[in-house]
C-alpha cells in the first residue's frame, strides 16, 4: 500500500516553474535512482526500455488531461465591422445632392410634426392641422422624389418610418386631443390620442416587415389617417363631442385591420366623373362632401374585403 500510494503522490506531481516549454533548473522534482529502478520493474516499464527519469516524466505526461476551461478563439472577420454607405450605387456628387434633398424633405416633415405638437400645445389647434396638412406633403414629396431621381435606399426608408411616427403618431393625436379640450372629456379624449398613437405604431412596424403590394394598403396608411384628422380639425367638422371620439378610435381602428384599400395611384385612374361629385360637393358644402368621402374610402376596405372572399 505505501508502495502504491508512493507512486500515485508521483503520477499527481505537477511540475512547477516552466513556461511555454521552456524549463529552468532546480524546479523539476528529482527522484532517486533506487526508487526508480524499482518502479520501473514494479510497473513494468523495463519492457518499453530503460529511458531513465525522462521517460518516466513523458509517460506521465502523455496522460495528463487537457483543461478545456479555455475554447480556441475563432478569428474575428474584420470585414463585417465595415461600415455600410447610406446611398448604395455610385456615390458622385450628383447623386449625393439628390440623396441630401430627398431627405432634407423627410427631416421637414420631421420638424413640421414637431412644430405642430408646440403649436397645439398653445392652444391653436387649427394652425397645428395646417402644420400637419403641409407633414402630409412633404412626406409624399420625399418618396416621389426618392423614385424618380433613382436615390431610394434603405436609409430613406427607415428616416421616412421615423418621420412618420413623429409627425403622424404623435403629432397628429396631439392635435386632436388640443381640439377636443373643453367640448369632450378630457379622459375620453385621452383615451382616443392614444389609441391613434399605439395603432400608428403597430401600423408602421407591420409595414416595415411586410411584402409590398402595389394595389392596395393593408389597413388606412398613416399618412392618410393624419391627413383625415388635419383636415377634420382644420375645417371644423360641425359634430358632437361624442361622434367626433368615437370617429377618431375608428380611424385608429382602421389603421390597424387587414382591410385592403385602394392606393392613391388606383384612385386616380377613376373614371373622371366619379371626380366631378366631389369637387361640386365641396363647391356647395365642403363640409358635408368631406365628411362623404372619408366614410366612403373607409366602407370600401370592408367592401373590397368581402369582394376579394367570394371571388378567391
Amino acid at each position: 500500500m505505501r508502495r502504491s500510494s508512493t507512486f500515485a503522490r508521483q503520477v499527481l506531481l505537477v511540475r512547477v516553474g516552466r513556461r511555454d516549454g521552456d524549463p529552468r533548473p532546480g524546479t523539476d522534482l528529482v527522484l532517486p535512482e533506487r526508487l526508480v529502478d524499482r518502479q520501473r520493474r514494479r510497473y513494468g516499464f523495463d519492457r518499453f526500455g530503460r529511458a531513465g527519469i525522462g521517460y518516466e516524466r513523458a509517460e506521465f505526461e502523455a496522460i495528463m488531461p487537457v483543461s478545456p476551461a479555455v475554447a480556441p478563439t475563432a478569428p474575428v472577420d474584420e470585414s463585417s465591422a465595415m461600415s455600410i454607405p447610406l446611398l448604395p450605387g455610385e456615390r458622385t456628387p450628383a447623386r449625393r445632392m439628390k440623396f441630401a434633398l430627398v431627405n432634407a424633405c423627410t427631416l421637414a416633415s420631421l420638424m413640421l410634426g414637431i412644430n405642430a405638437i408646440f403649436v397645439a400645445m398653445n392652444g391653436q389647434a387649427r394652425l397645428a392641422a395646417l402644420l400637419l396638412i403641409a407633414c402630409v406633403v412633404f412626406d409624399g414629396l420625399d418618396g416621389a422624389l426618392a423614385r424618380k431621381l433613382g436615390v431610394a435606399s434603405p436609409f430613406g426608408a427607415q428616416m421616412d418610418s421615423l418621420a412618420d411616427m413623429c409627425s403622424f403618431g404623435l403629432a397628429a393625436p396631439v392635435v386632436v386631443y388640443a381640439s377636443l379640450a373643453g367640448s369632450a372629456p378630457t379622459p375620453a379624449a385621452a383615451v382616443a390620442a392614444a389609441l391613434v398613437a399605439a395603432c400608428a405604431a403597430i401600423r408602421l412596424a407591420r409595414f416595415n416587415v411586410s411584402p409590398k403590394d402595389g394595389r392596395f394598403f393593408c389597413g388606412v396608411p398613416t399618412t392618410m389617417a393624419a391627413a383625415v384628422l388635419a383636415l377634420t380639425v382644420a375645417i371644423g367638422l360641425p359634430l358632437p363631442a361624442t361622434v367626433q371620439i368615437a370617429g377618431v378610435a375608428l380611424l385608429a381602428f382602421a389603421m390597424v385591420s387587414s382591410f385592403p384599400y385602394a392606393k392613391l395611384a388606383r384612385l386616380v385612374k377613376l373614371p373622371p366623373w366619379l371626380w366631378l361629385a366631389p369637387v361640386v360637393g365641396a363647391l356647395v358644402d365642403i363640409r358635408l362632401t368631406f365628411a362623404l368621402v372619408v366614410v366612403g374610402y373607409l366602407v370600401s376596405g370592408p367592401l373590397l374585403w368581402l369582394h376579394q372572399r367570394r371571388t378567391a
